[in-house]
């Protein structure tokens, strides 16, 4: 019996050795793939047809006050490009960032600016509520959505607009680099811009395009928009800008990643809020794409080279799949984060990677345990469909005497 159970145990610690070892060479493989992924997209530049500007409505859903708001939405109020318009919605009256819309209308009164301040709801998810408040008033056929925390130069429009010249294009998203203040943030925007941006440009490779888009850019026209349903379509998922790629899909039209990479306009003051949106971005993932949440496993080279290294000893093998591993996820965090993406970020903290991906294990692993998360001040339950119930609704609270003071100060200076 004794005989039996050490080998038994023997087996199955070879099979343990063999399983991290065939992690560690699939996520070589991967990064490997992601270099020449990186490579290929940005060594030919879309073309810039200059002849090429339809008339565009922005929206711009906003709720409280982000870092840096008024340069993040006046940016988009510095485009070289002919005719657009700009709707920001806001379902508070007594939000904080109204304050600062009305400096921006202010600023700039010979652009066509809106604030559509309406508490009407559509769904759980109150940002898409807002984007279909502030599409009653869009004038043109093409709609471009950006998130509240997105900055932009003034090229932007006039770029992430060329590919709609193909009619068998229904959505064009870009990715994003992000702009930090802190070390919480410098490591949420260092696995962004060397690990997602990485799977998002194997995805478009290996899936000749992909099939879901991001809230720091969504062009879409009406006509597409209408062909899935509308923002009603989509107004209870917490992925919403998955689901704005996804749906004109499933209709027929093709998404386009555009080589234009937007700033992120990030700061994190805490741990615990960092936590918060990284396990809800997470979650988001796993509903929206699960077996792609899943095979994110064979991806975390960093982890599985430690576990394999632990599981022999110490071993030549352990060592020899570790310097491969880490080796080659840092020479990819550089060809993606700086070389490709522009990130400053990225070029500073190179050195963070191989922390920041296990910061992103752990987080990927919580993933998958509970379907709460925290948002906006709402307490909301994740469906197993990626839909939103409201557990408790703390959203857009009433200003303090403090919060508006804050604005101002901010506004002045």
């Amino acid at each position: 019996m004794a005989i039996f159970a050490s080998t038994l145990l023997t087996n199955i610690h070879l099979i343990v050795i063999d399983f991290f070892l065939v992690l560690c060479i699939s996520s070589v493989l991967f990064y490997c793939y992601a270099i020449y992924a990186a490579i290929t997209f940005f060594a030919d530049p879309q073309p810039i047809n200059l002849e090429f500007h339809p008339p565009v409505s922005i929206l711009k859903p906003i709720c409280g006050l982000d870092s840096n708001a008024y340069e993040n939405l006046a940016s988009f109020c510095q485009q070289d490009y002919p005719e657009y318009q700009i709707i920001f919605a806001v379902r508070n009256s007594e939000d904080p960032c109204i304050e600062v819309v009305e400096k921006i209308i202010d600023n700039f009164p010979d652009l066509d600016i809106l604030l559509i301040v309406s508490d009407r709801v559509i769904g759980t998810n109150l940002k898409v509520s807002n984007l279909a408040n502030a599409a009653v008033k869009a004038k043109y056929e093409i709609l471009l959505l950006a998130d509240s925390d997105i900055r932009v130069g003034t090229d932007y429009l006039q770029r992430v607009i060329q590919p709609l010249q193909d009619e068998s294009v229904g959505v064009v998203t870009c990715m994003y680099r992000t702009s930090t203040q802190g070390w919480i943030s410098t490591l949420e925007a260092i696995s962004t811009t060397t690990e997602f941006h990485a799977g998002v440009l194997v995805s478009n490779i290996k899936e000749n395009g992909i099939k879901y888009a991001f809230g720091s850019t969504i062009v879409i026209p009406k006509k597409v928009l209408e062909a899935i349903g509308g923002f009603e379509a989509i107004a209870d998922y917490l992925a919403d800008d998955f689901q704005l790629g996804y749906l004109p899909v499933q209709a027929g039209y093709k998404v386009v990643l555009s080589d234009y990479v937007v700033e992120h306009v990030q700061i994190s003051h805490n741990l615990v809020d960092a936590i918060k949106r990284q396990i809800r971005w997470a979650r988001g993932k796993r509903v929206s794409r699960p077996w792609g949440y899943l095979g994110l496993i064979f991806t975390y080279g960093v982890v599985s080279s430690l576990l394999l290294l632990i599981a022999t000893d110490g071993s030549i093998l352990g060592w020899l799949g570790l310097c491969i591993c880490w080796v080659i996820r840092l020479v990819m965090a550089w060809v993606v984060g700086t070389i490709s993406l522009k990130d400053p970020i990225v070029k500073k903290f190179l050195w963070l990677v191989p922390w920041c991906d296990l910061l992103s294990f752990a987080i990927w692993c919580l993933g998958f345990i509970g379907n709460t998360i925290e948002w906006r001040g709402q307490q909301l339950k994740l469906t197993k469909d990626g839909k939103l119930l409201i557990q408790e609704d703390r959203s857009c609270h009433k200003p303090s005497s403090e919060e508006r003071g804050l604005v101002r100060e901010r506004l002045t200076t």
